[in-house]
């Protein structure tokens, strides 16, 4: 029998690790708080962490009290959901939803071992679409806080394929165990389909040019599997912007609104807010209060449109006049924080 050779960790690599891997005292939060506290104060968001966004704007406007029931449909790192437990004081309970296959599992350990079990915490894998389904077991709910945005540990982890800036397959699924990644989705739309879902996803105004790029490239079955690849088909449609130091910066907004179109696409992102929005009132208590942060323009129109639409209705009592925005302060220290937006609303007390 051969001896199993051991292998060694990867380290940091001099002061400043780059790469991921490297970085692993920053995916142990609890071992290595103080290298933790100081990535944070240099606004940046530690490797394989989620810094959670507008926390005490949400539970000032969900007003969470003792023995209430919740739903958090976005567990993400659990950083939201721990802070609406804690306004609970150990009675009521909160179902998380998640649809991230390898998170999850991460997020129901890190809060087990903070102390929250199944008699106040019931986690499941499960599509927001679907909270109808959950209600029915687990509802109504006296509030609930549906988190819109990719968490930073999806984006960091260069195997997900969801940041421009590293190398990594072209994956951008949230449960890479369903669908089909993003490399393949590429392989099935025309050239006009693409353009169209660069505009309806991200208002992209260089839509046409990426999309005639991208088909030709595919055309002649010249690769585009890597993150690495798309980045450099976008700059390649963008070559005939004159060079300069803001050419720079509208290629970076550029890919930022290409994956981010590209990744609402694979995981079906606005059917499945549709699907929420239509059912949130349903799953909603009597006089149950509801939380939604979005993090572009398309999602914070369908939010509005849906608690205008309720309340019209007569099935909100009230809802948000303006949207809310994280403060300057936030913004500093999780620059991830500056695209977001905030609204709620209030269910009526009749049943």
């Amino acid at each position: 029998m051969t001896e199993q050779q051991h292998k060694r960790r990867v380290r940091y690599k001099g002061t400043h690790p780059k790469t991921y891997a490297e970085k692993y005292k920053e995916h142990q939060p609890e071992k290595y708080a103080d290298t933790i506290e100081k990535v944070i104060r240099k606004g940046s968001t530690p490797a394989g962490m989620h810094l959670s966004i507008m926390v005490q704007e949400i539970l000032d406007i969900l007003q969470i009290q003792p023995g209430q029931n919740g739903l958090d449909a976005t567990l993400g790192y659990g950083g939201h959901t721990r802070r609406m437990l804690e306004q609970l004081q150990g009675t009521g309970h909160i179902c998380a939803l998640d649809v991230d296959p390898i998170e999850i599992e991460k997020t129901k350990e890190r809060l087990k071992q903070a102390g929250y079990g199944t008699d106040r915490l019931t986690i499941i894998q499960e599509n927001f679409a679907n909270i109808d389904q959950i209600a029915q077991v687990h509802g109504p709910f006296d509030f609930i806080l549906a988190d819109l945005g990719v968490s930073s540990m999806q984006i960091d982890n260069p195997d997900r394929g969801f940041s421009y800036k590293i190398e990594g397959p072209l994956d951008l699924r949230l449960n890479p165990e369903k669908g089909i990644p993003a490399a393949e989705r590429l392989k099935e739309l025309t050239q006009e389909e693409l353009e169209g879902m660069l505009v309806e996803n991200s208002d992209e105004p260089y839509a046409a040019q990426i999309a005639a790029e991208v088909t030709r490239k595919l055309r002649r079955r010249e690769p585009i599997e890597t993150t690495t690849q798309l980045r450099e088909t976008i700059e390649r449609a963008l070559s005939f912007l004159p060079e300069n130091q803001e050419k720079k910066e509208l290629i970076k907004k550029t890919c930022q609104r290409t994956f981010q179109a590209l990744r609402i696409d694979v995981n079906s992102e606005f059917e499945v807010l549709e699907a929420f929005l239509d059912k949130l009132p349903g799953a909603l208590a009597p006089s149950g209060r509801v939380a939604v942060l979005t993090f572009h323009s398309g999602e914070d129109r369908m939010v509005k449109k849906a608690f205008k639409q309720w309340k019209k209705q007569g099935v909100f009592c009230e809802i948000s006049d303006e949207v809310i925005r994280p403060s300057a302060k936030e913004c500093r220290q999780n620059p991830r924080a500056r695209s977001t937006k905030l609204r709620w609303a209030v269910k009526t007390n009749e049943q």
